[in-house]
């Protein structure tokens, strides 16, 4: 029996597309990542944490930093908050800030990391939305990474598993 060349030409495109889509899966976290050639200079990194004190990250060096932007409202931060706090055990080097983008209200913020189960992260908020301005942030969840040197080199937008083997292995790098 003899096989057409289109068939065979039909059968390689198959197999290529078969094989490039089992290398994209291993990645597919990375659409929602962004990582800079040079890392962004930080104007500001002022907030508040849960009693409305200011905490000033501005030139805080010395350790990786996550800011974690989300809402109550937002399904996508729902789903992804557990495996930030995974990470934070994981990797107590580095720190992370979940900001609320809400009007600060310390009760409904707590009530809402209790009922998805995150225990260990601390709560900040950003009242006047001064973070979003300067990240010209479009959406949440959104993370913003930050390196030693207290620059961004990077960011997430929208929701990602934190504990996912090719982020961890991103992130060594910057360790």
């Amino acid at each position: 029996m003899k096989i057409s060349k289109s068939f065979k030409i039909y059968i390689h495109i198959i197999c290529v597309f078969l094989i490039s889509k089992n290398v994209l899966a291993d990645n597919d976290f990375s659409e929602n990542i962004v990582i800079y050639e040079k890392p962004k200079v930080i104007k500001e990194l002022k907030f508040k944490d849960l009693n409305l004190q200011e905490i000033d990250l501005t030139n805080k060096k010395g350790n990786i930093m996550i800011l974690n932007f989300w809402a109550t409202w937002c399904a996508p931060c729902r789903r992804e908050m557990p495996s930030l706090e995974k990470l934070t055990h994981e990797f107590p080097e580095i720190k992370v800030y979940a900001i609320n983008m809400e009007k600060p209200n310390k009760l409904k913020a707590q009530d809402f990391f209790k009922f998805i189960g995150v225990l260990s992260l601390d709560i900040y908020f950003d009242p006047e939305l001064k973070l979003v301005k300067q990240f010209k942030m479009r959406g949440l969840p959104t993370s913003i990474l930050i390196d030693k040197k207290g620059k961004e080199f990077g960011r997430i937008v929208g929701e990602i598993d934190f504990t996912d083997k090719n982020f961890i292995k991103l992130l060594k790098k910057y360790i």
